[in-house]
C-alpha cells in the first residue's frame, strides 16, 4: 500500500461515552503520528444520526471505517492497541 496516499476515515461513536472518547483520541494520535497531513476523519455520532448508522450497517460503536485507500476496512473498539490497529490497516511499518 502507498503510505503517502490520503487516508479517509469514518469513525462512528455513541455520544461522549468512555469508549467513544477514547477511540476519538486514539485515532487522532495515530493519524498525527503515522499519517501527518495525509488523513481526513469524519465523526458520526449514532445518537444524532441513527438512520445513517443503520443505512451504513453500523451496529456497534465505536467503529472505525477506512474509506480510502481501498479496500474499505472496519475495526470495532476503542483503537487502544496501536500495533493491532496499524496491522489491521496494513500500516505495520514505523513512521518515516
Amino acid at each position: 500500500m502507498n503510505q503517502l496516499a490520503l487516508h479517509t476515515f469514518r469513525l462512528y461513536i455513541a455520544g461522549n461515552g468512555p469508549n467513544s472518547s477514547q477511540a476519538r483520541t486514539n485515532l487522532a494520535a495515530l493519524c498525527h503520528t503515522y499519517l501527518p497531513d495525509r488523513h481526513q476523519i469524519e465523526i458520526i455520532d449514532v445518537y444524532k444520526e441513527p438512520k445513517r448508522a443503520l443505512a451504513d450497517r453500523i451496529f456497534m460503536t465505536p467503529t472505525l471505517v477506512r474509506m480510502a485507500p481501498a479496500p474499505v476496512l472496519a475495526i470495532v473498539g476503542s483503537l487502544s492497541d496501536t500495533q493491532r490497529v496499524l496491522q489491521a490497516l496494513g500500516m505495520e511499518t514505523p513512521p518515516t
